[in-house]
């Protein structure tokens, strides 16, 4: 049995007049739509494909739709094209790459900082009246008193005054010049450095300075080492005294621990450098033959 002819749009053949005829009522969706008579346009299921396929009929409530979609709102449509490859990370800084890996050097400084921190701690026995050797704290006390830069430079000037020899002159000037000297090297370095006092420290010191508050190098130290040199190869002293000048030295420098004033390292890098500075004087010696405008004054006298 041979099946009806159809026409171009998939009805049977003949149907159009009966589309066209009394077959649409007013309430069917087909009624008073454009153009009845032309094939299936009259018809509602085929309204959205022939509107899809006509340009420029697109409605504005399907435009609105599509634009407050979230894909449109984000602005990230499924064909955009693939992003740019991201460049390579920056190279690292060498002083972070040092950080980060640092090296045996740095290892080694901050091992050396970690034990210089414990011996403090642990030698600091005068460093309160509480300490362990907290009944010795006044003789410590005692002991940095007769390091004090301001006793050592008043006493060398009234020394001075009152000396009537050229050679003790001679001697004397160079050891204000060997104080004076030491006064600003420490008080530059220590504003240099600007490492604080050890957290157990008590600031009671005798006569202290702004700079005072700086703990490395230690000034009695370097004060203790120069004036024991300059003493030693000055003055003509016995035996006993000079190891009593000596010991008197180094005695200072281990009260400045133990009283909690000062680091080990401060106190050893302290005797270093009142080594240097003594050599520094001698080398630089003033006598009335290189500098006569120094002694000037008790020529005339």
């Amino acid at each position: 049995m041979s099946s009806p002819r159809r026409s171009a749009d998939g009805r049977p053949a003949g149907s159009g007049a009966g589309a066209s005829g009394g077959g649409s009522h007013p309430g069917s969706p087909a009624h008073g739509s454009h153009g009845a008579g032309s094939g299936s346009g009259g018809r509602f299921e085929f309204q959205s494909l022939l509107s899809s396929r006509s340009p420029g009929a697109e409605p504005s409530a399907a435009r609105l739709r599509a634009s407050e979609s979230p894909v449109h709102r984000r602005g990230s449509f499924p064909l955009a094209p693939a992003a740019a490859p991201q460049p390579p990370p920056p190279l690292l800084p060498e002083e972070d790459c040092m950080k980060l890996n640092p090296s045996f050097v740095g290892i080694a400084l901050r091992s050396l900082l970690a034990i210089d921190l414990w011996m403090s701690k642990r030698l600091g026995v005068c460093a309160g009246e509480k300490s362990s050797w907290g009944s010795a704290r006044p003789l410590m006390k005692l002991l940095e008193i007769s390091g004090h830069g301001v006793l050592w430079l008043a006493g060398t000037a009234y020394c001075l005054y009152q000396s009537d020899s050229w050679a003790g002159r001679e001697v004397l000037v160079n050891l204000l010049f060997a104080l004076l000297l030491d006064l600003v090297l420490v008080a530059l370095l220590k504003g240099l450095v600007r490492r604080r006092r050890p957290s157990h420290n008590q600031m009671d010191m005798f006569i202290t300075f702004s700079v005072d508050k700086y703990s490395f190098p230690s000034g009695h130290a370097t004060r203790a080492a120069l004036v024991s040199r300059f003493i030693l190869h000055h003055l003509v002293l016995a035996i006993p005294l000079r190891v009593l000048i000596v010991l008197w030295a180094f005695i200072l420098g281990l009260s400045r621990v133990m009283l909690g004033r000062h680091n080990v390292t401060d106190v050893a890098f302290g005797f270093f450098f009142g080594y240097i500075q003594y050599s520094i004087v001698d080398y630089f010696w003033l006598s009335p033959f290189n500098v006569p405008a120094v002694f000037a004054l008790w020529s005339h006298q």
